[in-house]
């Protein structure tokens, strides 16, 4: 099955998350020891809001609804490239006069 792109723009100005997973130790003395873990330690997180008339957030809404939070998709955040991402979860809200938003979490994603 091929990956798809999101192509939807979200509201301006999202603040993304980049986290660094770390294994660690730390000894009696007060000495701590730190490791990468893994291979793929950097990883990237995007709360989005979408807002729009509601075909345009009907789009959005069966695109995340399509890949069920399992499935990757490609996506490309302010100042990075092109990756992979999913969306466990989005909330949608009227705003009144047909137009809706829908906020979400992109997070990375890695291939296998």
């Amino acid at each position: 099955m091929a990956i798809e792109v999101f192509t939807w723009c979200p509201k301006v100005e999202p603040v993304g998350t980049t986290s660094f997973r770390n294994k660690s130790a730390k000894f009696g003395d007060g000495y701590e020891q730190r490791a990468k873990d893994g291979i793929n330690n950097r990883s990237e997180s995007w709360p989005l809001t979408f807002v729009g008339a509601r075909a345009k957030i009907m789009l959005i809404k069966d695109f995340l609804d399509a890949r069920a939070g399992a499935d990757p998709f490609y996506w490309t955040p302010p100042l990075g490239t092109q990756g992979l991402f999913r969306c466990d979860s989005y909330q949608t809200s009227p705003l009144g006069a047909e137009i809706f938003s829908l906020t979400a979490t992109f997070e990375q994603a890695f291939h296998p």
